[in-house]
């Protein structure tokens, strides 16, 4: 269960969109959760990743160091 405080103004246009629609605004909320959070998700680990790369806890690798690792190389 989640309950969430929306602006007004999206309350409203979610409201619209499900008398419109036939469709409750827990469908639309539930929808829109689930077509962003892999976005997010890849945000945080991209930022994650910047973070240790900046620290010297990883390394990054050119496009020709992978091949060449990977047996790719021409």
């Amino acid at each position: 269960m989640l309950a969430i405080n929306l602006p007004a103004e999206v309350e409203t246009r979610l409201e619209a969109l499900a008398q419109t629609t036939g469709r409750t605004k827990e469908f639309y909320a539930r929808e829109a959760i689930l077509e962003h959070l892999d976005d997010l998700e890849d945000l945080y680990l991209a930022e994650q990743r910047l973070r240790d790369n900046r620290a010297g806890r990883s390394k990054t690798l050119t496009l020709e160091e992978v091949e060449r690792d990977l047996g790719l190389a021409d």
